[in-house]
């Protein structure tokens, strides 16, 4: 499972009117947004509920704030996680989030699917490849730092910078082996002390990144479970999408 926080709240379903486009892009139906000739691109990988509308929005929002061609992948297919599955107050439910984690949301199949993804891109997009960042949303934050580790190099395959908000299955290692620069945008949820870690990490020489966290947020504000009837979810969705996109600006 991507954290304990991640089993526990449910995603919310808003209305939103998308702004992209699809096409088919590693073998998995892919939604786009941003302009045909754009230099720079920004992969998105979602939350363990897959295609959800406020995610799309996010990319929506960060497309418009880079300028860049912004993907969001359906690794799923379309068969994410339950939202009755949350919370995992049963054995059943229990169950039925671990089967999921174990096969369609295993983080080592999610970061082949995503380097897939990223192969064909350069293929079908060749004025991106110098320039390509990958967005991770709590389990996406988890495949998009892996595929930024080791072997993160070469045509087709370079991440030039990697970002996460309220990622799941933290941990300060994979942040010691990133190549990419970094940002990490931490809910009150995720474990403080590595969280710590990972900005100790980014502060290094030869390492680039930037580590803040949202006090008042949930784990999830930013992707399927954010509670955008809610003002200060809204403030703080907007907030995140901003900051990213600051970074992107910056360093891609």
């Amino acid at each position: 499972m991507a954290s304990h926080a991640c089993a526990q709240r449910p995603p919310i379903t808003v209305d939103y009117t998308p702004q992209g486009r699809h096409e088919t892009l590693g073998g998995l139906k892919t939604y786009i947004v941003g302009p045909d000739d754009a230099t720079k691109a920004i992969i998105t990988v979602y939350d363990i509920f897959g295609v959800w509308p406020q995610t799309v929005q996010g990319v929506d929002l960060l497309s418009s704030l880079t300028g860049a061609l912004v993907l969001l992948p359906d690794f799923f297919e379309g068969d994410g996680a339950k939202p009755e599955w949350l919370p995992t107050n049963t054995p059943e439910k229990q169950k039925a989030l671990g089967d999921f984690f174990g096969a369609k949301a295993d983080f080592g199949k999610g970061t082949e699917a995503l380097l897939k993804v990223r192969k064909e891109l350069a293929t079908r997009y060749p004025a991106v490849d110098d320039h390509v960042g990958v967005f991770g949303l709590c389990w996406g934050g988890k495949v998009g730092v892996l595929a930024t580790g080791a072997g993160n190099e070469g045509p087709g395959r370079k991440f030039t910078v990697s970002g996460t908000a309220h990622p799941g299955r933290l941990d300060a290692k994979d942040g010691e082996a990133l190549t990419a620069a970094h940002i990490l945008l931490a809910s009150k949820d995720e474990d403080a002390a590595v969280v710590a870690e990972y900005k100790t990490i980014l502060s290094q020489p030869g390492k680039v990144g930037e580590v803040v966290t949202y006090a008042n947020m949930f784990h999830g504000w930013m992707g399927a479970r954010a509670n955008l009837a809610d003002a200060e979810n809204v403030k703080e969705f907007a907030r995140g999408y901003e900051q990213a996109a600051k970074f992107y600006n910056a360093h891609l």
